[in-house]
């Protein structure tokens, strides 16, 4: 790619009067050397997956081979119906979404990893939720994936997207990023706009450490993915206001390197620590061993 910051990005961008997805399927093509359908009509394909993780999350039965997670996302969805949340519509189905997609994930579903595995809830539970909600075209959602891919291609090459790494601020920190920026953009924001939504976003998920109870991409993964998604929204809406990242993005990148870096060992996704060495949390381990000798 020509750019390996968000500022040259921006700039970049800014100069050829493009979005940020328009310039990256430009990007995309020159690198790889396809046709833009091919890799416009391959992200598509790829959006679809989302969707269907989506409506399969929840209205189906989705409990994970562990038997620990499983049925949030209907319960969130039954709870939207009496229409009292204090999220109010978008931002409560956006959260439903992305836990469905998460459960899905968690019980050996297909999903879409943005940009992991551990992340796949968010950006889906951000674009589908907003998608009803403004009426897009299936065509606008493919070009703001190409805006997320954009984003989270500078944070993977500037710091962490695995936990293994960078604790789960390079998960959900980072798919947060990649949705709320995205977003930004798909509202009317202009790239500058949608760089400043990524650093607000960032910022708020600086230190998340990694904490899987039992060693399984489930507690509390799944529910950070609501819960992202939902920080995605605000953070979309306070670059639109004009609110803007005082730490520039790219800085806020690479604090989130440091960070990582500096991360105890036993809070990088080892389950060594945090909520994994809860009382509750041992417990759940221990079960899980007594199941798998028994199997």
């Amino acid at each position: 790619m020509r750019f390996a910051t968000l500022a040259e990005l921006s700039a970049q961008c800014r100069e050829a009067d493009m979005t940020i997805g328009r310039y990256m399927i430009e990007e995309q093509v020159r690198e790889s050397d396809q046709t833009e359908e091919t890799v416009v009509g391959q992200m598509a394909s790829y959006y679809q997956i989302m969707k269907e993780a989506v409506r399969k999350g929840t209205t189906e039965e989705t409990k994970s081979r562990s038997g620990l997670t499983g049925g949030d996302a209907k319960r969130v969805m039954e709870y939207r119906a009496l229409g009292g949340t204090a999220l109010g519509g978008e931002a409560s189905a956006a959260l439903a979404y992305a836990l469905g997609v998460s459960e899905v994930n968690a019980s050996m579903g297909r999903i879409i990893a943005t940009p992991t595995a551990g992340s796949c809830g968010i950006i889906p539970g951000v674009f589908v939720s907003t998608q009803e909600r403004f009426g897009w075209s299936d065509d606008k959602m493919v070009e703001a994936l190409f805006a997320a891919g954009a984003i989270g291609y500078v944070i993977a090459n500037q710091s962490f997207i695995s936990g293994a790494e960078g604790g789960c601020q390079a998960e959900v920190g980072s798919a947060v990023g990649m949705a709320a920026g995205a977003l930004t953009e798909l509202r009317g924001g202009t790239p500058e706009h949608a760089v400043h939504a990524v650093g607000l976003a960032l910022k708020n998920s600086l230190g998340l450490i990694c904490d899987p109870v039992g060693g399984l991409v489930e507690i509390p993964c799944i529910v950070r993915n609501g819960f992202g998604a939902v920080t995605a929204l605000a953070a979309a809406d306070m670059a639109l206001a004009g609110v803007r990242s005082v730490i520039p993005s790219d800085e806020v990148i690479g604090v989130m390197k440091d960070i990582g870096a500096a991360m105890p060992e036993a809070h990088r996704e080892t389950a060594k620590g945090g909520l994994a060495q809860t009382p509750t949390g041992k417990a759940i381990l221990s079960d899980l061993r007594k199941k798998g000798g028994r199997s």
